[in-house]
């Protein structure tokens, strides 16, 4: 199942590091891009279908360090 989360972002410099740490090589399968300007940031994920999945956990620990949150 694809899962998509979207994050905002304080200003669009702090969005575009998330983003750039996102589209790194250390989250496989994930994959982010800018959102309707340049303070939201779309990212989308295939949920696990085995056990337990904390990849919208971590997603929210990084946006956090950057000073992001969830929105709808």
């Amino acid at each position: 199942m694809q899962n998509q989360i979207i994050y905002q972002f304080p200003n669009g410099q702090i969005a575009n590091r998330f983003l750039n740490d996102v589209n790194s090589d250390q989250l496989p399968n994930i994959r982010a891009k800018l959102y309707r300007g340049s303070l939201k940031v779309q990212v989308t994920y295939q949920y696990s279908d085995s056990g337990f999945d904390s990849t919208s956990a971590e997603l929210d620990d990084l946006a956090g360090k950057y000073g992001g949150e969830e929105v709808n």
